[in-house]
């Protein structure tokens, strides 16, 4: 399951757009935090911390705790809102959470054993459909990441989000809409075809030169 991280925080006074592009020239960047049937809470953030976090593929699937004034928070990144040219965090949300708030959540998928796979060992290619999976269950039951394991898979195989171990208490959102994970496709000859339709071409060019 998901495991509870430390995420520091301090409570801001200023708000408004004037605040936050103040607050971002000293270094830091504003956030917020909700949810709860509890007040929104204005907060800064040090942008170093987000980045580390966004490195991680878990890192909207992950339990934060935030230390509100002595109070501890459980919570989401729900959203970060990124510079459009240099990608640096500019803003951050975080969403409260109670063990057993129900949600919605996008979780890694890991493939396993590439190197035992039948088909990729016969120069097959993984071609990966979905690299997360949304899930649905409890705060206090994400799990960290789904796994896949690869060393029966053979040229042609489809993977279906229906072969997942899921834990118990966690269920596909969307199950319809995200029922292909992967696949495991041949060599590709279509680029040699293409060259051979090329060099047909050209040689036909050729003979009516």
């Amino acid at each position: 399951m998901s495991t509870v991280e430390a995420f520091k925080v301090q409570v801001r006074t200023q708000t408004g757009g004037g605040a936050s592009r103040s607050l971002r020239r000293s270094g830091m960047i504003p956030g917020i935090l909700y949810g709860g049937d509890k007040e929104n809470i204005p907060l800064m953030v040090d942008p170093r911390d987000v980045e580390k976090g966004l490195r991680h593929s878990s890192f909207y699937s992950k339990i934060f705790e935030l230390d509100i004034n002595g109070k501890k928070e459980r919570t989401l990144a729900r959203a970060v809102q990124l510079h459009p040219v240099t990608d640096r965090p500019m803003h951050i949300d975080f969403w409260r959470v109670s063990k057993n708030t129900k949600i919605h959540v996008s979780v890694p998928l890991h493939f396993l054993n590439e190197n035992k796979c039948p088909g990729l060992k016969q120069g097959g290619l993984l071609n990966i459909v979905l690299h997360a999976l949304e899930v649905t269950c409890s705060a206090d039951n994400i799990p960290e990441h789904l796994t896949i394991d690869l060393s029966d898979m053979e040229i042609g195989a489809t993977i279906h989000a229906d072969v997942l171990q899921l834990p118990e208490g966690v269920s596909i959102t969307h199950p319809d809409r995200d029922n292909t994970v992967a696949t495991i496709v041949a060599p590709k000859l279509a680029q040699e075809e293409s060259t051979g339709a090329s060099g047909e071409k050209s040689g036909a060019a050729s003979s009516k030169a």
